[in-house]
């Protein structure tokens, strides 16, 4: 009698440490769609529908170009209310000055798309196509005069992937590793080699030279200052949403970023370097009367900001809350309505 009931509690036991290993994989293994992503120089991931569910940004009305807002009423797609997620790769192009200028892009989306709909206004627009791996390859002309070519298939219903690479060498990448099962597939070296780096719970992370999009003369450069960083410096940046934290103003974000220096005499540079920049930018905004809400969030997300550096990594950890990235967020949205003008007092 013993025997047999333990029988099926041993089988009820190995069941659920089964589905415990199976989603502690899921967890520790990268995103499905930065491990659809090709070989490249850097990756950036965002898990937009985390992010929707904590600020709710698709219900901020966003201004669009007419090619744009074409797009979405012959698809239906609104990238703000239908994305989940979006993962993009940046490869590093030989010619700076050529059309992809210094960086091409591959992209990975999944989300609630029509498929029909979708296929039929690709169809339309593209001027080739090509049959691969069971898939669809439409080749759409972007640019005026046209230079460039941006190559975009449906995964699956409800992915995509597309790329501006000269070459079909990427998107056919993506193709085959969709073809795959998804914990079967490990994504590129990159992501192999720095996703470990990336902290638990971020709900937006990059690894790699994710400076390439900023760099110029090979530094990279912020809002027309050089930072103290090559731009082939191997970075490991995240943002989390922590919704414990600043519970009054709907909790906070927290930012970090990682140097991984040659050695850590290199890692002391770069935090004496930028506590140089910090304390310049901290200066310069406490000599400002803060005229706005965004000026006063400005200088609370600097003084947040805390540089250490640990062995050969160099840390950068900043905290905003939500109204203060709402905030400067408004002070950069084209559709916020300017301020009323006084009306000239009647006489």
């Amino acid at each position: 009698m013993r025997r047999r009931t333990y029988i099926p509690f041993l089988i009820v036991v190995a069941v659920l440490a089964a589905f415990g290993i199976m989603a502690w994989l899921r967890a520790k293994a990268p995103p499905e769609a930065a491990r659809l992503l090709p070989e490249s120089d850097a990756i950036i991931y965002i898990h937009l529908k985390q992010i929707r569910s904590a600020t709710h940004f698709d219900q901020t009305p966003v201004h669009r170009s007419p090619d744009f807002q074409q797009f979405i009423d012959a698809t239906g797609i609104v990238p703000e209310r239908d994305l989940d997620s979006a993962a993009f790769a940046l490869h590093r192009m030989p010619d700076p000055h050529g059309p992809n200028g210094p960086v091409a892009y591959s992209e990975v989306f999944i989300g609630r798309f029509d498929g029909v709909r979708l296929a039929r206004y690709l169809a339309s627009i593209s001027t080739s196509q090509e049959s691969y791996a069971g898939h669809i390859i439409y080749t759409i002309p972007v640019g005026e005069p046209v230079a460039r070519q941006l190559r975009i298939a449906q995964l699956g219903y409800d992915t995509i992937a597309a790329s501006n690479m000269p070459t079909p060498e990427q998107i056919h990448s993506m193709l085959d590793r969709s073809r795959a099962s998804a914990l079967a597939t490990p994504g590129s070296s990159l992501l192999a080699a720095r996703f470990h780096d990336v902290p638990l719970l971020s709900q937006a992370w990059g690894i790699g030279h994710i400076g390439l999009p900023f760099s110029q003369a090979g530094h990279i450069s912020l809002f027309g200052l050089d930072l103290p960083l090559s731009a082939d410096t191997d970075l490991v940046a995240s943002l989390r949403y922590n919704g414990a934290a600043h519970l009054l103003t709907g909790g906070a974000v927290h930012l970090r970023i990682e140097e991984i220096a040659p050695d850590a005499a290199s890692a002391q540079n770069t935090v004496d370097a930028l506590t140089t920049l910090l304390n310049i930018f901290r200066g310069v905004a406490s000599e400002r009367p803060a005229h706005t809400d965004a000026d006063t969030a400005f200088r609370a997300v600097l003084d947040s900001v805390k540089l250490t550096q640990h062995d050969d990594r160099a840390l950068l950890n900043a905290t905003a809350s939500l109204d203060q990235l709402k905030a400067l967020a408004s002070a950069h949205n084209p559709t916020t309505d300017p301020a009323p003008a006084s009306p000239h007092p009647s006489k």
